[in-house]
């Protein structure tokens, strides 16, 4: 594709930001990010920044200005609800196989770092631009998008990178969007003290029967979190707030669950019913291209959501560099992405299915099972698999 082509990228979260950034690094110069946000939010209070995901930012120029405000790793400890060891995976190990850190990160911290860096490259970043719809022309059908003030943006390419709940270039693309509903709600936050914070450089997640409370330190004074549950999407709190709820539910768990919620700020809890997407590999439609959720949302228990946006964003600027029509820039991009994504999506299910199952005896099993893990095995799988299409 030529160089000074139109692309306006529909969503300015990580997946939107990053593909601008790599857009720009493959010489593209006229690129323009639309985000329906009036200011900075994102949902969930952080993630991990796992190593296939630092593999793009290098390529990128990034990766070592992440240090500065992200945490290094070192184990992911796995453990009961009554505080006994299933055992640990060695993140390090994970590292060393891929060639680049992970690093975890506030959320909303990283993706301000994008906007930074975006708008550093002079590329156009517009908030509170809703797109209602995607309607095409009857003749070229080109496809256009419309605004909620009824303005229309024309554009040579598009590219929807707007998340998983309610993206109208899903319903383009695919002519419906229908996010199904995976029967926990993760209440999830992010702790910050002046004191230093209880917790080592390790991921600790521990498991219960319906239940999981995870813990991610990002430095000594900043970590977030997350608590689940088994639970219907319209469940209502039985406390007056989620802090209340979350102490209930938690109450018997091990040190330092019950302090860690106790201490966080009731504005950083955030309370998200948990929805995925059926895997479908119709990701483009004439000049429309889907990336990130948008193409294959995956849960929380994949681990890889926001890493997977982050590969989508490298591997198809780099199809629109190498191909001179939309349609074999697109196929090819699909292509080398879906297997993996789809193969993500279906791990973080049956992750999920192991995890919030309410039957004590297949939990009990479950733990037992985990104790017996090969966990140096396990890294050197889940390396093999994180670096498919990098190295």
């Amino acid at each position: 594709m030529h160089a000074k082509s139109k692309i306006v990228i529909v969503g300015g979260g990580i997946g939107g930001l990053t593909t601008a950034l790599a857009l720009h690094k493959k010489g593209f110069t006229n690129i323009e990010v639309l985000e329906r946000r009036t200011e900075t939010q994102s949902v969930g209070a952080g993630f991990v920044l796992w190593s296939n995901a630092g593999w793009v930012l290098d390529q990128l120029g990034i990766l070592n200005e992440i240090s500065e405000f992200g945490g290094r790793l070192k184990k992911m400890k796995r453990l009961t609800n009554n505080g006994e060891n299933l055992g640990e995976i060695n993140i390090h190990q994970i590292d060393t196989a891929i060639g680049h850190p992970s690093y975890a990160v506030s959320k909303a911290q990283f993706q301000l770092y994008l906007q930074k860096k975006v708008t550093e490259k002079g590329i156009s970043l517009q908030n509170n631009k809703t797109i209602t719809a995607i309607k095409e022309h009857e003749t070229t059908k080109k496809a256009f998008l419309k605004l909620d003030d009824n303005t229309v943006i024309e554009s040579e390419i598009i590219i929807c990178a707007d998340g998983r709940m309610n993206s109208a270039g899903r319903k383009y693309v695919q002519g419906k969007n229908q996010p199904v509903y995976q029967n926990y709600i993760n209440w999830v936050g992010i702790l910050e003290s002046n004191d230093s914070l209880p917790i080592t450089n390790d991921v600790l997640d521990y498991w219960g029967c319906g239940e999981r409370f995870g813990i991610v330190p990002v430095n000594k004074n900043k970590l977030y979190w997350a608590g689940c549950k088994t639970l219907p999407a319209n469940w209502m709190n039985t406390e007056s707030t989620d802090k209340k709820e979350l102490l209930k539910i938690f109450e018997n768990w091990p040190h330092p669950i019950k302090s860690i919620i106790e201490k966080t700020q009731d504005k950083n809890i955030k309370r998200i019913p948990v929805y995925d997407q059926d895997s479908n590999p119709d990701w483009f439609r004439n000049n429309v291209c889907l990336l990130g959720d948008a193409a294959h949302a995956s849960l929380p228990t994949s681990g890889q959501g926001a890493c997977q946006a982050i590969e989508d964003a490298w591997h198809l600027a780099n199809q629109l560099v190498h191909f001179d029509t939309l349609k074999e820039s697109f196929e090819a991009y699909r292509n080398i992405r879906f297997e993996k994504t789809a193969a993500i999506t279906i791990s973080g299910r049956n992750l999920a299915e192991s995890l919030f199952s309410t039957d004590e005896e297949y939990c009990q099993e479950r733990n037992n099972k985990a104790k017996l893990t090969d966990y140096k095995k396990s890294a050197n799988e889940i390396s093999s698999f994180w670096s498919k299409g990098l190295i």
